[in-house]
């Protein structure tokens, strides 16, 4: 009876100690672990660029690398990417940009309206003779609040003693 390839509990020889038989599942583990135990072993052994598992004496690797049976996957797969490249045509864009209608140094030249303040609200009396020149501005604040002058000197986070607190975990 014949085993298949793929087969997760298939048992493989270890190409750095004859005596190690590791089911191929465990396979890539063991060779890293065995690589490092018998340096001597892997100075004189190449890895096959097709497949990483395949573990083979220097002077034989060039043999190894023309007749590997990952070769023809790995060929295989270059030859699908290059054909469906070829046949990826790019067909030119017919899209084109839409005219722009927008100035905006024209904009900036007629607008009207005052520049925008976070927390205050602009509008218009429209019952007075210069509606359009007089704006009144109106915060949204509580009556009682007002809005700080300034940013305080030391932000209430900021504590030295937090500070003490973090550096000692």
């Amino acid at each position: 009876m014949e085993t298949d390839s793929l087969d997760p509990e298939k048992l493989l020889q270890c190409p750095y100690d004859k005596n190690h038989q590791i089911r191929a599942c465990r396979f890539p583990y063991h060779l890293i672990k065995c690589r490092k135990n018998h340096p001597d072993v892997a100075s004189k052994l190449a890895t096959c660029p097709f497949n990483a598992r395949h573990q083979v004496p220097r002077a034989e690797i060039s043999h190894h690398i023309s007749s590997c049976d990952d070769r023809s996957c790995i060929e295989q797969d270059v030859v699908n990417q290059t054909r469906s490249l070829r046949q990826e045509t790019l067909a030119e864009s017919t899209w084109q940009c839409p005219p722009c209608d927008e100035d905006w140094d024209k904009d900036l030249w007629e607008q009207t309206s005052a520049p925008f303040v976070w927390g205050t609200t602009h509008y218009s009396d429209n019952n007075s003779p210069a509606s359009n020149i007089v704006t009144e501005h109106k915060n949204n604040l509580a009556s009682g609040m007002r809005v700080p002058k300034s940013l305080p000197y030391v932000l209430p986070w900021k504590n030295s003693k937090i500070v003490l607190l973090f550096s000692l975990c």
